[in-house]
């Protein structure tokens, strides 16, 4: 860590105390302890912790993002194999779910605020995710677009809680054919959507 410059370090070392720790069991010493700098160092690159708390979710916020940049590059005519490909991504990361948790849930937990900067940034990236599913859903042909996104979030914000608290075995795996059993419904309510995704 200390290799990296200075910023990096406070954000990689907010990122695994947070997570193990939990927001408000973490004080800005202990960040600049693990991130090998002082506090005043920190709070130069950040005025003060809610900022970091705001600048590690927007982090976060960013890697969702991009996974749904790559499945759209990897498959720009197949919506349907977007879709999945999303469901994989999560049930891929389930196992670091139920050791530490969402980090958007477990924030929103500890920030009862509704108008707390973090809290807004997760609004509008949950948001900005289901408008982004539900015109998948619109392209791959399945009946009632907002429904079948509404439906597909469910499953997939409801299995890594499940993930978390530990109730159910196999969630990845039922989390895939979840979404796969909707996709082939939605399919055939809505018709056979072969222009969008073809094969």
């Amino acid at each position: 860590m200390a290799t990296l410059p200075p910023r990096e370090r406070i954000l990689d070392a907010a990122e695994e105390l947070f997570s193990r720790e939990g927001i408000k069991g973490v004080g800005v010493q202990a960040i600049a302890d693990r991130a090998e700098t002082t506090k005043m160092a920190l709070y130069r690159h950040f005025a003060t912790k809610d900022a970091l708390v705001e600048e590690w979710l927007r982090i976060v916020a960013a890697d969702y993002t991009a996974m749904f940049d790559r499945l759209e590059a990897a498959h720009p005519d197949d919506p349907r194999a977007q879709i999945l490909g999303v469901a994989r991504f999560i049930a891929d990361g389930l196992p670091d779910i139920s050791y530490r948790g969402c980090p958007f849930v477990n924030s929103i937990a500890e920030l009862p605020d509704p108008t707390h900067p973090a809290r807004l940034l997760i609004k509008a990236h949950k948001v900005g995710q289901a408008h982004r599913m539900t015109d998948l859903c619109a392209r791959a042909g399945l009946s009632d677009p907002d429904d079948a996104a509404a439906e597909i979030t469910f499953a997939l914000e409801g299995a890594q809680v499940t993930a978390q608290n530990g109730s159910i075995e196999q969630v990845g795996e039922r989390l895939v054919r979840i979404v796969e059993a909707v996709l082939d419904r939605r399919t055939a309510l809505g018709g056979t959507g072969a222009a969008d995704h073809p094969g």
